[in-house]
């Protein structure tokens, strides 16, 4: 049983920065690969970032590449998202996802573990 709760979302203004963080219970974030992904009202849920279960390895959806990044505290258990130089399409609900692939990938369906989703709110 895994367990992930999301905390850090808020209103922010255009050009900020917010850091998001996902706690695991349940199961050790050593032994799961974790990703982020959001949803705009009206829009397809998007990929945004992943990390594999060691942490050696990163990737990024391309419109937040070069200013999102993720990574992972096995020891505490915590994944983080950190976005920097944020723009008004960045609004969303941002959902932290885990799973035991050692690469899960951008494919929501490869991820079993589902947080309950933050807001980010970016004001133009």
């Amino acid at each position: 049983q895994v367990q992930l709760i999301e905390s850090g979302g808020g209103v922010v203004q255009a050009g900020g920065s917010l850091r998001l963080s996902c706690a695991a219970s349940g199961r050790s974030f050593s032994t799961l690969s974790v990703g982020w992904f959001r949803q705009a009202p009206g829009q397809d849920r998007e990929f945004v970032a992943t990390i594999t279960v060691s942490g050696g390895y990163t990737f990024y959806g391309d419109s937040v590449k070069g200013r999102f990044t993720i990574s992972k505290d096995n020891a505490n258990n915590i994944a983080y998202l950190q976005m920097d130089s944020l723009k008004p399409e960045d609004t969303a609900i941002y959902y932290c996802a885990a799973d035991a692939r050692v690469v899960a990938g951008a494919t929501e369906s490869n991820y079993d573990y589902w947080g309950q989703g933050t807001q980010v709110t970016v004001a133009s």
